[in-house]
């Protein structure tokens, strides 16, 4: 037995083994892609948001091709019950295993649940019943981020969701909404949020920060604050959290690179660029969409959808008055018919997103070759779940529901202007 076939034996979780029994796709938990990142050092691995087939295609071709541990996530606005991609919660990982298997991809990859806000109490019995069926999906990692609510009310939801989550999946949670240099995280907000996890015996594998970037196209150079993530990630060092980095679109390489090396991130989350350059827009040496003097997307000849096809897209978008950031509710109603265009356009529409995945893994990311170490950690754990980072250290009768609330009320925060902020 080769040590692939070992780990495709013992390290697939029990929803993965339920849903593909026959599969040859080494669907993990996000706890590995993590582990990997973290043996590997000053490294981190994108968390391609799947937003279309073919960006899915194209991600896990440059993560084979970069040997790299991979995450393929979606998040609860594009993917969610009021989806605007046609990839959605409970059909990524079908998606995902269905290329492995077509394309031999034997690295390994999470399938990540991202941005599953929680944004009011209200909302906490919804997603009570609703987080068991992405999990039925094959989902095998998620991010519970009710970080648009006020500090008590974040812990407590994290707190009572985690019952329906299971111990082996990867689990990220969130501190500061991500809305640019507004309402930046600070310290005391992070401590509280991972001391109060802590007390209840959960162990988030990384926790995303408010550090300065924004979803979507980013409109300036203020991008992430790599000072304050470092302060933040040595603070938190004994909880033994990694990092998770949103809003990667937009940063250019030297940042990331500083991302990378200066910071406990293991986790890049890459969306919007992945969405742009599919499509064969003109952008910079990180993704971001180059504009005209009109303000306009440039489209280049011959790279990506077909001439006509864009055109139908702009069309579509001038119709429906959508506008920059926006033209990602393109997704939904063209998928089909970019899948609808000849294989020789599908396929460097998928070339396009791997040159771009791989250039970042091996250059920026330092992910090269972690789906070994990976790999290895799945043979030594012997088993689909390696376990916490770490054991519980905080006092559980210091951290009740209204100790929780007391203390709460005493960290001083600025969380920013309202308004949605999803991406």
């Amino acid at each position: 037995m080769t040590d692939f076939t070992k780990a495709l034996e013992i390290g697939r979780p029990p929803n993965i083994k339920n849903l593909f029994p026959n599969s040859q796709a080494l669907i993990v938990s996000g706890k590995f892609i993590d582990r990997a990142l973290i043996k590997k050092g000053s490294a981190m691995t994108i968390a391609a948001n799947g937003r279309s087939h073919l960006v899915i295609r194209g991600a896990l071709q440059a993560a084979q091709r970069a040997n790299a541990a991979i995450i393929i996530e979606i998040a609860r606005s594009e993917g969610g019950a009021s989806a605007y991609c046609a990839i959605n919660f409970w059909n990524i990982a079908r998606q995902v295993d269905a290329v492995c298997n077509e394309l031999g991809i034997t690295i390994p990859v999470a399938i990540h649940a991202d941005h599953y806000g929680i944004k009011k109490k209200d909302d906490i019995k919804g997603a009570l019943v609703e987080i068991p069926t992405l999990f039925e999906a094959g989902v095998t990692s998620i991010a519970i981020d009710a970080s648009h609510m006020p500090d008590d009310e974040n812990l407590l939801a994290s707190i009572e969701l985690n019952s329906v989550i299971p111990k082996w999946a990867g689990l990220e949670t969130e501190v500061g909404e991500i809305k640019g240099k507004e309402g930046l995280s600070t310290v005391e907000e992070a401590l509280f949020l991972m001391q109060g996890l802590n007390a209840n015996n959960i162990f988030p594998d990384w926790i995303a920060l408010n550090n300065g970037s924004t979803h979507g196209i980013e409109a300036s150079d203020q991008g992430i604050q790599v000072g304050l993530t470092s302060e933040i990630h040595e603070a938190l060092s004994k909880y033994n959290v990694s990092g998770a980095q949103h809003g990667t679109s937009g940063n250019n390489s030297d940042r990331l690179r500083e991302i990378t090396s200066q910071t406990r991130t293991t986790k890049a989350n890459v969306a919007t660029a992945l969405q742009m350059i599919s499509w064969g827009l003109e952008v910079n040496d990180y993704g971001n969409a180059i504009l005209d003097d009109a303000g306009n997307f440039i489209k280049v000849e011959g790279q990506g959808a077909t001439e006509p096809m864009w055109q139908q897209m702009l069309d579509y978008a001038q119709s429906n008055g959508l506008k920059g950031g926006n033209f990602k509710k393109l997704n939904l109603p063209f998928e089909n018919k970019l899948l609808g265009q000849p294989k020789e356009v599908r396929d460097r529409m998928a070339k396009l997103v791997e040159e771009f995945v791989h250039n970042l893994l091996v250059t920026v990311f330092n992910a090269k070759d972690t789906a070994g170490l990976a790999l290895d950690t799945i043979l030594e754990t012997g088993s689909y779940d390696p376990g916490a980072k770490m054991d519980r250290i905080e006092e559980p009768d210091q951290w009740t529901r209204g100790k929780i609330m007391e203390r709460a009320a005493s960290i001083k925060s600025d969380k920013g202007p309202g308004g949605d902020f999803d991406d």
